[in-house]
């Protein structure tokens, strides 16, 4: 039987919080004395973190915090694991808890769009006039997403409010549902919905992670895994079926496998099989591959030799592929 001995928490809580310099410098004290690992970001309207930690070291953290008045009904999603999430401990102090960069800012303790608890959220998915927006990003969409949902093109979360202007007639009259990870993202982009005229607005609340737990909704009409951002980087949703949606980068063939580019001024996210990301060195485009600081190349610690014949292989593997 598996050892899971450890848990790793994402939460979050939009709540004012003073000084958040001062905040995250103490913080980081508590969850070193604790021994917990992660990354919490902490900003005037509040705390967004994930830690992991042994099954003592979480129920401590989560006891203290919920002693704070700030943070007494804090939600706690809980995930059990066999090692650490993280390498290394920060809390950071940050402008926003989630990057939208608005003009004029919302406060998702004054207008954020109708919670929807997971088996509400499945069965609204499925109405007619409905339309489901995706809040995340691209390569979050691409290894899993609700069946039908729009992926939004964008690479980052402060582009959606431009992407959503200039796709307004997709939303037109329709009933919104927006869902992210853990709900945080959500909350304000919900409430700059309505803020932008949108009437009929509701999220999912807890997020995905909430609703592949969820003992009604069983994460149905999910495909692919849920993208996270610690160690495991993809964590299982749908209880009922697993349908994967995500694509080599390279062959197109199904995978839910992550890497990022090996040039470092690329990093791009990619799915890709372990033998291809050997074949192609980890380069997601003929100049990523050349690039003279390719860390696929240092860490094999291959040869100018070694390189130059796998640039003939893979230009022969495409011609034979392009015919």
């Amino acid at each position: 039987m598996e050892n899971t001995s450890y848990q790793v928490l994402l939460y979050y809580q939009y709540v004012h919080i003073e000084n958040p310099e001062e905040f995250a410098a103490e913080h980081l004290r508590f969850c070193n004395e604790l021994g917990l690992k992660g990354r919490i970001l902490v900003a005037n309207e509040g705390i967004n973190g994930t830690v992991s930690g042994s099954v003592e070291q979480t129920e401590q953290y989560m006891q203290a915090m919920k002693q704070d008045p700030r943070f007494a009904d804090m939600v706690f999603k809980i995930d059990e694991s066999t090692q650490h999430a993280f390498k290394k401990m920060h809390v950071r102090p940050r402008k926003e808890l989630v990057t939208l960069r608005l003009e004029d800012d919302v406060n998702p303790l004054e207008l954020t769009g109708n919670y929807l608890e997971p088996k509400e959220f499945y069965e609204k998915m499925q109405e007619e006039d409905t339309v489901v927006i995706d809040a995340r990003n691209d390569y979050e969409y691409d290894l899993g997403h609700f069946r039908g949902a729009v992926k939004p093109d964008i690479n980052n979360f402060r582009e959606l409010p431009d992407w959503i202007r200039n796709n307004k007639e997709i939303l037109e009259g329709k009933k919104i549902l927006t869902y992210c990870t853990g709900g945080i993202r959500c909350e304000k982009f919900s409430g700059w919905l309505k803020q932008e005229g949108f009437e009929d607005v509701s999220q999912l609340h807890g997020g995905i992670v909430t609703y592949g737990k969820d003992p009604e909704a069983k994460g149905q009409l999910w495909d692919g895994q849920c993208y996270v951002f610690d160690n495991r980087i993809s964590v299982p949703v749908n209880q009922v079926e697993h349908v994967i949606v995500g694509k080599d980068h390279f062959s197109g063939e199904p995978c839910e496998r992550y890497v990022n580019c090996a040039n470092p001024e690329c990093n791009k996210k990619i799915l890709s099989s372990e033998e291809n990301e050997h074949f192609y060195m980890r380069g997601c485009s003929h100049e990523c591959r050349t690039h003279p600081r390719n860390r696929y190349v240092k860490e094999h610690e291959l040869t100018e030799e070694e390189v130059e014949q796998r640039l003939k292989n893979i230009e022969e593997r495409n011609n034979v592929v392009n015919g």
